[in-house]
């Protein structure tokens, strides 16, 4: 072999060795590609389409609760001459709810950065897009955050809506509009923020320096009904009574229209119970079979008090008892078993029977359309009675260290919060809407109608 030939086989040599260094690295590299793929799907967030999917339905379904459900519920319940006045009340402040919660609403309740009872941040929802994502229940799986800021729209809409319950037929559409912008702002997004926000008051428990657990509101018994009816009782008893109200027959006008909004309001409300699930899961299924049995059995109890009471069963007893249900299943749609939910809509109808029929007219206040005689009084049943229907000794889905005791406590701070809390924040944003607009309409247009005297039409030309 000559000398050349030596340096080209030590070349080749040299050359195969790498080749061969490279060879058995790059195997090694690829034996490990499957751990390294194992730990980034283990660590990267599932957004899960039937998820998505799901919520937007349930987004759209409470939309649907609101206009056309609450309005036709609400609106058949007034006389024919307040008609229209109050659909367009409910239809305006929801879509001004819409607008508000978008501008800071979402920012107030849900933003990156607060503190026990309001948060701050995404205002304008700043840094929000479609790739942005929000958490669900379950650990590593995610949401749109688009999807959940709309969800939470149609709360913040629905209850404001509800509210105009106790004032229809006397309160200005300006002072409506006012009174929902003030309202929203210092009732709603805190109370929100304290109970569904991870480090608000509610949400994490040991409220006031004790142990007591975090409070439990699946889909919004204080947040939503508790929060409306008591600012509907304040309201009301603000504005001051309707012009021949326990003098003169104010009968609905239409209990048909009424019968059609109980039912789009209960298919809705699947939305807003099964949809706090903020996924397609068991958790969901559980809401939403609470949502059917809770209802039919309230729709049932309500009926039975007027037969208990020396009544004919009625349909508007029927609505009414449907819609007591549908409060009180609210904070334990997904806190209940069945059978718990059962017993908890009966015992909400029963009782918000005997607020709207015996305690009000004793009392004389003028709650319109019994918003808080159901919203109020069955978001406190249903509240308070989830610190009960949890126990896995009922039926609930609580754990084995449940304590029902402490658990009740909590249920009960939380309901106080929401009174107090709404109780002062309404009376400030009522007084405010009344030093701008003169809150309540004439003796004129409200004997002749706030469809003329607000809007200029009628709502039947016949």
């Amino acid at each position: 072999m000559t000398k050349g030939e030596n340096m080209t086989f030590a070349k080749k040599m040299g050359v195969g060795k790498i080749a061969a260094s490279a060879a058995a690295g790059g195997l090694a590299l690829f034996a490990a590609l499957p751990a390294w793929a194992q730990e980034a799907a283990e660590a990267a967030p599932v957004v899960d389409k039937g998820d998505t999917a799901w919520m937007m339905t349930s987004t759209v379904l409470v939309l649907a609760m609101i206009l056309p459900g609450l309005a036709l519920f609400y609106g058949g319940l007034t006389r024919t001459k307040n008609m229209l006045s109050t659909m367009t009340q409910i239809g305006a402040v929801a879509c001004l709810a819409m607008i508000v919660w978008v501008c800071y609403g979402y920012g107030l309740a849900f933003g990156p950065e607060g503190n026990a009872f309001i948060s701050w941040g995404k205002f304008f929802l700043a840094g929000v897009t479609p790739d942005s994502l929000a958490d669900t229940f379950s650990d590593g799986f995610k949401l749109p955050e688009y999807v959940f800021i709309c969800f939470q729209m149609t709360f913040a809409a629905i209850t404001l809506a509800l509210v105009l319950g106790a004032t229809v037929e006397r309160m200005k559409f300006s002072a409506a509009l006012v009174f929902g912008v003030i309202w929203l702002t210092i009732v709603y997004f805190p109370i929100a923020h304290m109970v569904w926000a991870v480090g608000g008051f509610l949400f994490e428990g040991k409220m006031f320096g004790t142990d007591l657990p975090a409070a439990l509101d699946f889909a919004g018994g204080t947040v939503v009904h508790i929060n409306a009816g008591v600012s509907a009782l304040v309201a009301a008893m603000i504005l001051g009574k309707r012009i021949g109200y326990q003098k003169e027959i104010m009968a609905p006008h239409s209990l048909t229209l009424t019968m059609v909004g109980t039912g789009l309001l209960w298919v809705g409300w699947f939305g807003f119970n099964a949809g706090s699930a903020l996924e397609a899961n068991g958790s969901a299924a559980l809401a939403m079979i609470n949502t059917f049995v809770a209802t039919a059995s309230a729709g049932l109890a309500w009926m039975l008090a007027e037969k208990l009471g020396g009544h004919k069963p009625s349909a508007l007893g029927f609505c009414s008892g449907i819609i007591a249900g549908l409060v009180a299943v609210t904070p334990a749609a997904g806190n209940s078993g069945p059978f718990g939910a059962i017993v908890l809509g009966a015992v909400a109808a029963f009782i918000c029977f005997y607020v709207v029929t015996v305690l009000k007219p004793k009392l004389g206040y003028d709650d319109a359309l019994d918003a808080f005689g159901i919203h109020g009084v069955g978001g406190i049943v249903g509240a308070i009675g989830t610190g009960i229907v949890y126990a896995p000794s009922l039926g609930g889905p609580g754990g084995e260290d449940f304590a029902m005791g402490p658990q009740v406590v909590t249920q009960i701070v939380a309901v106080l919060v929401a009174i107090v809390w709404a109780a002062i924040g309404t009376v400030i944003a009522v007084y405010v809407a009344k030093a701008l607009t003169g809150l309540r309409v004439t003796e004129e247009v409200e004997r002749e109608g706030l469809d003329l005297g607000e809007h200029g039409e009628r709502a039947y030309n016949m």
